[in-house]
């Protein structure tokens, strides 16, 4: 398995940053829509979100460190054959993606830290427990707190249709073309 991306596929740390960004993303998906739409229980919703805050802290550190092995490490080339269209949307669906979980954890951490709850309650934004995120400004902003939680909802919901857009993507791939577009991030081919 090659360190580096080359013209075959993507290197075994861009791999391991892909699968570890897909599976804490679709986590922070699947647990902001639970804990906001089937958890009534405020203290059990407050429980899920520190957790949530965590993961989300976690998720930026990834993208950033994405950004920083793609800026050093250039993609493989398209698949041979790959249409012009295609390799256009491939590129400009990736760089949504990489606006979208930037803009993801930032509005969630924004959000949290203009609400009120922080001085009512002495809520920290904690990460794992272990350290507090620093306030960008006076908590207790109820509009900054609802143009952040705004931006954060349909971030939420546009990563969603991209996201899907991407998986169903690689499948066609992989099963109807049955390139190497979906190896190359998995398992590629030898030699």
């Amino acid at each position: 398995m090659p360190l580096r991306n080359d013209i075959r596929a993507w290197g075994w740390p861009a791999r391991l940053l892909h699968w570890a960004s897909a599976g804490v993303i679709l986590f922070l998906l699947g647990l902001g829509f639970y804990m906001t739409q089937w958890i009534t229980d405020m203290y059990a919703q407050f429980d899920l979100i520190q957790v949530h805050k965590s993961w989300g802290f976690v998720a930026f550190a990834l993208v950033l460190l994405r950004l920083v092995w793609r800026a050093t490490h250039p993609a493989p080339p398209p698949v041979p054959g790959t249409p012009a269209w295609q390799r256009l949307a491939s590129e400009g669906a990736h760089w949504a993606l990489y606006v979208l979980m930037v803009a993801m954890p930032l509005s969630g951490w924004l959000m949290a830290s203009a609400s009120s709850l922080q001085d009512s309650y002495g809520i920290k934004n904690m990460v794992f427990g272990l350290f507090a995120l620093p306030d960008p400004f006076q908590p207790g902003d109820r509009g900054l707190e609802k143009i952040f939680g705004a931006v954060h909802f349909y971030c939420a919901w546009a990563m969603i249709a991209i996201l899907l857009a991407h998986a169903g993507a690689a499948i066609q791939h992989h099963f109807v073309k049955r390139d190497e577009v979906l190896r190359r991030m998995t398992w590629p081919r030898r030699g």
